[in-house]
């Protein structure tokens, strides 16, 4: 059982269902928990030099990174073009061009390693999804096996459903990416 699971299985108990008059909100809530308790045992698994990458991510992409470069810059360019001071890098800045472009190359960096990691987040969060998804489909072909055995039971006549018979199907993902793939080709 790995952090995340653990957390949701903390978050609802051992095994205990709630309180039989218990609300959709309160339903609810407990599932915007659970989610959050993922989500940060996602954020605590970062490594200390993804935890720096993010925040020099972070402020990259905020206004107060581009004020801050744009008061650097002026200023470089005027005290490099002002008459009467020594200029230490003169028109046409190519110190400054190599000190951009390395910052450049060390911020791109950073940045494809937030994005990998919030990648990583959400496969996994997709992932989730896609095994919940299954489950739930998993548990509707059950009910509509056991409403149809119900009714047969009890003599209810629901008429001939070709849906239906189609629906008490299992789902096969395998055979559904293929069709995803069949259309995707066309």
């Amino acid at each position: 059982m790995n952090s995340e699971t653990t957390a949701i299985a903390k978050s609802r108990g051992p095994g205990k269902p709630g309180p039989k008059n218990e609300s959709v909100d309160q339903l609810t809530q407990q599932n915007v928990e659970a989610i959050l308790k993922l989500e940060e045992a996602a954020k605590n698994q970062r490594t200390r030099s993804e935890l720096v990458a993010e925040g020099i991510a972070r402020f990259c992409g905020s206004m107060r990174f581009v004020w801050v470069h744009v008061i650097w810059f002026s200023t470089w360019v005027f005290v490099n073009l002002v008459p009467g001071i020594k200029h230490i890098d003169p028109f046409p800045f190519t110190f400054l061009t190599l000190v951009v472009s390395l910052e450049a190359i060390f911020l791109s960096t950073f940045i494809l390693i937030s994005q990998n990691h919030d990648t990583q987040i959400s496969e996994r969060r997709n992932h989730l999804d896609l095994q919940i998804n299954l489950l739930s489909e998993q548990e509707n072909t059950k009910m509509i096996r056991m409403l149809q055995a119900i009714a047969d039971k009890v003599g209810a006549h629901v008429g001939h459903d070709p849906h239906l018979e189609q629906l008490s199907q299992e789902t096969q993902p395998e055979k559904l990416v293929e069709q995803i793939e069949q259309r995707e080709e066309k």
